[in-house]
């Protein structure tokens, strides 16, 4: 895993590299007497395509201009500019922050944001702008979700340097937060990654043994999974060759929680490693609804509006995909994970998990 712990470290290097860049065009306009300016990919829905090969959405050619010599572009430029100059502080610094961390600390630079969403879009322009990712930056969601199994990792952050841990030596798994995702992965006996939407099925995971049963690294995804969490189910799959498999309610939301994980969301299709690709959804699927006679709710008007919605993104175009929102739609019932306990607390871990492990070797 040499080379792979050299990433974290040259991903640093090149957001430091990136921002010296800005810095140093917008100084030398400055010195030529230039008003500075700078083009951003434009994040706009008529911007944001599907890209087959890479099975994920990505933003097109279309580009806007911040320029200082623009009365409207004065604001969000200047804001830009502080934003790289916070970014970089950080880096230098190592410290993190998180978005609303950002807000309150431009107040302490007479920096003026409306509210968190502008200062949020700006940070978002700042990814765009670099194609590096927030995480890269330093600065992390507020959210965390969890990992355990049989992972040995070496921390990077200052004063944990060489630190080592196995994240199965606490039973309630380890947060997924700065330290862990910019730690090194030494060695696992782990075969796969069990990505699961409920933190209560990922402490029955863990309970039942399920990462010695399977030799998987089990991860809570707290829900949607912030991009932490998605990126390193990407370095797991990518850096240890581990297959990915997502487990998620049965309804048309954990339907797309698993299409977040493969393919990524319109709002970061500026961004390239938050994506699996290759990742497996296996359940609950609505036709394991029926085939295990699952406890289920009625869906709601809202449910059935999303379901044909995604029927239309060209990301769910694929048979799987296509005929379980048919067959939502058909029986208008949707269910969740704990459903299983119906039949028994383990029924989840002793039955349908194998079953549909076994199922998804046979999938594409």
């Amino acid at each position: 895993m040499k080379k792979e712990k050299e990433v974290a470290k040259n991903k640093k290097a090149k957001v430091k590299e990136l921002l010296k860049e800005f810095g140093t065009r917008v100084y030398r306009d400055l010195d030529n007497s230039v008003f500075p300016e700078v083009a951003i990919p434009s994040r706009s829905v008529s911007n944001i395509v599907y890209d087959k090969k890479l099975r994920q959405y990505v933003l097109g050619k279309a580009m806007l201009s911040r320029s200082a010599k623009n009365m409207r572009h004065l604001r969000p430029f200047t804001q830009l500019v502080w934003m790289a100059f916070f970014v970089n502080k950080l880096i230098n610094q190592g410290k993190t922050s998180t978005l609303r961390d950002i807000y309150y600390s431009a107040q302490a630079f007479n920096m003026d944001f409306e509210d968190q969403p502008e200062s949020d879009h700006t940070i978002t322009d700042l990814e765009a702008l670099l194609t590096m990712a927030r995480e890269d930056f330093n600065v992390y969601p507020e959210e965390r979700s969890s990992v355990f199994g049989d992972l040995t990792i070496e921390y990077t952050v200052p004063g944990y340097e060489g630190r080592r841990l196995n994240l199965s030596d606490h039973p309630d798994g380890y947060l997924i937060g700065p330290s862990l995702s910019t730690a090194e992965f030494v060695k696992t006996g782990a075969e796969m990654v069990i990505a699961v939407e409920k933190g209560g099925i990922f402490t029955r995971f863990v309970e039942e043994k399920v990462h010695k049963k399977f030799k998987a690294i089990i991860v809570d995804t707290a829900g949607q999974p912030p991009r932490s969490t998605r990126y390193l189910l990407k370095r797991l799959h990518d850096e240890l060759d581990l297959d990915v498999f997502i487990l998620a309610d049965g309804d048309v939301y954990g339907e797309h929680i698993a299409m977040v994980i493969k393919s990524g969301s319109a709002n970061a299709a500026h961004l390239r490693e938050l994506t699996v690709p290759d990742a497996k959804w296996i359940g609950v699927w609505a036709s394991d609804i029926q085939k295990y006679k699952l406890p289920t709710d009625p869906m709601t008007e809202a449910d059935i509006k999303r379901c044909h919605e995604l029927k239309k993104d060209p990301r769910y175009q694929s048979d799987i995909w296509q005929r379980e929102l048919d067959l939502f739609l058909k029986m208008k019932r949707k269910s969740e994970l704990e459903a299983f306990s119906k039949y028994g607390l383990t029924k989840i871990t002793d039955d349908y998990l194998p079953e549909k492990l076994e199922m998804a070797n046979s999938m594409d």
